[in-house]
């Protein structure tokens, strides 16, 4: 009785000015049938990079993270779908894994991957960052992501399974880069929770942050991390500051549109 055929499988990745990520990124998926990036106006030549490891390479504007992974996934070839950042890499006992999956007899719909995430060149084991685990190996027939503007997710029909195999994960280079993301990251979340009826409260001014941090450093072990699990954690309650900070500024402007 003869095997099965192996699956075949498309990666996916999203970018925007990546240009010192994604050739690392793309690198570690070239076991992969095919690659597709999807770029939303890059002005560092991140997709020029792109270009040398896959000619599917596509220009859309920035829709939010779920519905600009999702439009990747719908632009592959292959119904089984890997799903990669441009700071991660995959390492070679996750591609083994994987492949070993493509071959086998049958797949889940789904498979849930641990990552390893470096803030420089530290990695970082506790602050709620180890295991880390995230969806982004599935079956697009039967899953997709989410609309969410951003903390995006897979929505599955079917089971899940985890793989033993980590992503590399390497998030920031230092606090600078922290800081930026933490400005793009509350831009997005307030829109969202203003766009649900969210609305803020004191409490979401004072006491969210607090708990944040003391979440992230003392029930999450961020001290056992030294210096960068204070910084995680100091960032980490700012995250939850700016986010309702700007949420009350949507509700104040939109109050005033209506004034």
């Amino acid at each position: 009785m003869s095997s099965p055929a192996r699956r075949r499988i498309s990666a996916v990745v999203i970018s925007r000015n990546e240009g010192k990520n994604i050739a690392a990124c793309l690198e570690s998926l070239r076991w992969a049938d095919e690659i597709v990036v999807v770029d939303s106006g890059s002005s560092d030549g991140t997709p020029e990079i792109a270009l040398r490891y896959t000619d599917k390479v596509f220009g859309i504007p920035w829709k939010g993270f779920g519905p600009q992974k999702q439009a990747a996934v719908e632009l592959a070839t292959h119904d089984i779908v890997l799903n990669v950042d441009c700071d991660e890499r995959v390492t070679p006992e996750l591609a083994e894994e994987i492949g070993k999956i493509l071959s086998g007899p049958s797949m889940a719909v789904a498979y849930t991957v641990p990552r390893r995430t470096f803030l420089g060149g530290k990695e970082i084991r506790h602050c709620g960052w180890h295991p880390d685990r995230t969806t982004r190996l599935f079956d697009r027939a039967r899953a997709r992501f989410s609309p969410d503007l951003v903390h995006e997710r897979v929505e599955v029909s079917g089971e899940t399974v985890p793989l033993t195999g980590h992503l590399l994960h390497h998030s920031f280079s230092g606090i600078g880069e922290m800081i930026l993301k933490i400005d793009r990251y509350s831009d997005l979340s307030a829109r969202q929770m203003f766009e649900r009826g969210r609305r803020c409260g004191i409490a979401d001014l004072t006491l969210r942050p607090a708990f944040a941090f003391v979440r992230t450093y003392v029930l999450r072990l961020g001290f056992l991390d030294g210096v960068e699990g204070m910084v995680i954690s100091a960032t980490t309650s700012w995250l939850a500051f700016a986010k309702y900070a700007k949420l009350r500024e949507l509700e104040k402007s939109k109050g005033k549109d209506r004034a």
